[in-house]
């Protein structure tokens, strides 16, 4: 039987994870064991179920219980599954829940970069970026046009943040990733990638450049907003790219970017005799 908690006091302490814990104490670095995540909606939230995440607690909307929280419910019978009026809740966690359901999640263990590199044709490198609608953006585009991991430098923000992971559609949980122990470092020449540099230099070379399309082992590496790639990171890269435009416009949001350079630089099948 599902475990169903009507809520009747805001001030429970169960229910802290969803409207009073911050991003930083929801990662508790002093207990690693106990950091958690919030997935939003029953597609990420079934993503993350999929992917081995352990879940904790669900808060849904009561009119979703026999609806689009059901299966979820079915898949995790024993958690609690916190619910109210669709007014409590709103005022419970500030704003209306317009995708129905969340549910709190055990943070999985970090992955080393070796680990998810492993095998990998075709990775994105992401340097220093803190907009969590563009973690999610690049993570959905990477997980849809055939990057094989996602790396991150230390100042990039957290790809488990709430508005990441509801912004990648759950694909945080489908494409393997890593953050790098530092940056930039000679850990992708070791493990036998070449690296293209997104950015516009005097000797950046179009993107369907053919010695660069036809690496067998490439990392794409975009920067951050605004700035985008350090000098050094760029003086580091055995190629600097660039996405010819049109109409006097110098440079495309970093998501729009990838998306274009993802799509450009994946493997592409051999053709058959």
């Amino acid at each position: 039987m599902p475990n169903i908690v009507e809520i009747t006091d805001f001030n429970a302490p169960e229910l802290d994870v969803y409207c009073r814990l911050t991003e930083n104490q929801l990662k508790s670095r002093l207990r690693p064991e106990e950091a958690l995540f919030i997935a939003e909606s029953p597609v990420v939230i079934a993503c993350a179920l999929d992917a081995g995440c352990a879940p904790v607690s669900m808060l849904t909307e009561r009119r979703h219980i026999t609806g689009k929280a059901a299966a979820l419910i079915e898949r995790c019978p024993d958690i609690p599954v916190y619910t109210a009026a669709d007014d409590v809740l709103a005022r419970l966690i500030g704003y209306p829940l317009t995708r129905g359901v969340l549910c709190a999640m055990r943070r999985p263990a970090p992955r080393r970069v070796d680990e998810v590199c492993a095998g990998a044709r075709r990775v994105a490198v992401l340097e220093n970026i803190v907009d969590t609608t563009n973690i999610g953006a690049i993570f959905r585009s990477a997980a849809a046009l055939g990057m094989d991991a996602v790396l991150l430098t230390p100042a990039c923000c957290d790809p488990l943040n709430r508005r990441a992971v509801r912004v990648s559609m759950g694909t945080v949980f489908q494409v393997p990733w890593a953050r790098l122990d530092a940056w930039p470092d000679d850990t992708l020449t070791a493990l036998g990638f070449r690296t293209a540099a997104m950015a516009l230099t005097d000797d950046s070379v179009p993107i369907d450049d053919p010695a660069l399309m036809a690496e067998p082992r490439l990392a794409v590496v975009l920067g951050t907003e605004g700035d985008g790639l350090a000098l050094d990171t760029i003086a580091r890269c055995d190629y600097t790219v660039k996405i010819p435009m049109a109409h006097g416009v110098d440079s495309l949001n970093v998501a729009a970017a990838s998306a274009v350079a993802f799509w450009q630089l994946r493997l592409r099948e051999e053709p058959r005799a």
